[in-house]
């Protein structure tokens, strides 16, 4: 099987293409996988420490407000399918499967117009703009949300197929916490927490985190605290770091990105993370309890929403961008579930409740119904 991968731009589109390679990878030994993403995305990270080939088309979003970059944005969009009809010849897939991201509308509009199988897959309740875009002319849509399908008209209702998050190995409930712990280094800590804001980072996530450091967990040595500020906000939140004086303070952690994200986490007894669909898909195949600070910066609101499913069950808690204070409210949350061991327990059964066990699985099957359906025709 040949499979051409694209979604890029954030790890929220890059962990899921990883995670179908890695399946189909699996379940189809000798299967030949290649990425194709942008120049800057995170995929220029992740896809090669991964091991595949990374080709590149240049494309970029629009931007909301008028802006000269916009005509090049116009000019990219109407010139990267042809660019990305050379990788595709080159490459000459059974297929090409999108994630989301700018860098999907090309390439899976140029294999559409190829007349080569083509799958979506999206993570959120409210689907993306290349997703929007490419949905009438893809062979499969596959859905984390069923709700999802309300915001696809047109598309053929027989092409949607709810199945779930994929999820790269290692998120699983059963993972041994003393191992992870003695994997990423935390032997004798009585309590790990890990915060994160996403792969590019998030300054209001980075700075309440800093702030809970600087007031809480900097004062507590048994409690072992990793923050993950992302690139963007790599040189800020290493300035306000050294500001706090939290330099050298050896219960703490300030990393740019966190590659081996199922050892850290299985490692934690507590969570601090945005709430994208990934993030609530992992959470909950880990059965982690967390706090979620959704992004207040996203298409009708949906990290909040994907929160709230959760929080309104006992799994989680949720705290507001607009509602931060600046940490105050953050370090108060995390210092009452830190020193409530009963309660974390609680949240994580009810998290667990809400993990797809079988995403991957149901993934590869409508891959492999497509690929060798192809083939007998």
């Amino acid at each position: 099987m040949r499979i051409l991968m694209t979604g890029g731009g954030t790890s929220g589109h890059v962990n899921p293409a990883l995670a179908i390679a890695e399946t189909v990878a699996l379940n189809e030994s000798g299967s030949e996988i290649a990425f194709v993403g942008t120049p800057r995305g995170i995929e220029n990270k992740l896809v090669p420490a991964a091991g595949y080939e990374l080709y590149h088309v240049d494309v970029r979003g629009i931007r909301r407000s008028l802006s000269p970059a916009n005509l090049r944005a116009a000019y990219l969009a109407l010139t990267s399918p042809g660019k990305a009809k050379k990788i595709i010849k080159q490459f000459r897939p059974d297929i090409v499967i999108g994630t989301g991201g700018y860098v999907s509308w090309p390439v899976v509009k140029a294999a559409q117009q190829m007349g080569i199988p083509t799958v979506l897959h999206e993570s959120n309740a409210y689907p993306g703009v290349a997703v929007r875009m490419l949905a009438r002319g893809a062979d499969r849509v596959l859905l984390n949300f069923a709700k999802t399908a309300e915001y696809l008209s047109g598309c053929d209702p027989d092409k949607l197929v709810v199945v779930g998050n994929p999820l790269r190995a290692g998120f699983t409930p059963d993972s041994d916490k003393a191992a992870a712990r003695r994997a990423i280094g935390a032997d004798g800590y009585e309590k790990v927490v890990l915060s994160y804001g996403g792969s590019m980072g998030a300054q209001y996530v980075n700075e309440a985190v800093l702030s809970m450091m600087r007031d809480f967990t900097s004062h507590h040595p048994e409690i072992l605290h990793t923050l993950a500020v992302g690139s963007i906000e790599w040189a800020d939140a290493n300035a306000m770091f050294d500001r706090y004086g939290l330099r050298g303070v050896p219960n703490l952690r300030l990393v740019e990105y966190i590659y081996d994200m199922p050892a850290e986490m299985a490692a934690a007894d507590l969570l601090i993370c945005r709430a994208g669909a990934m993030t609530i898909s992992e959470v909950a195949a880990m059965r982690r309890p967390a706090i979620f600070i959704p992004s207040p910066n996203v298409t009708e609101n949906h990290q909040y929403k994907n929160a709230l499913v959760l929080a309104e069950a006992g799994g989680a808690v949720i705290i507001e961008e607009k509602d931060l204070d600046g940490g105050r409210r953050l370090t108060s949350e995390a210092s009452a579930l830190l020193a409530d061991d009963e309660r974390r327990l609680k949240m994580q059964e009810i998290a667990g409740g809400f993990a797809v066990t079988d995403a991957n699985k149901r993934i590869f099957g409508e891959i492999e119904k497509l690929v060798h359906g192809k083939r007998k025709l």
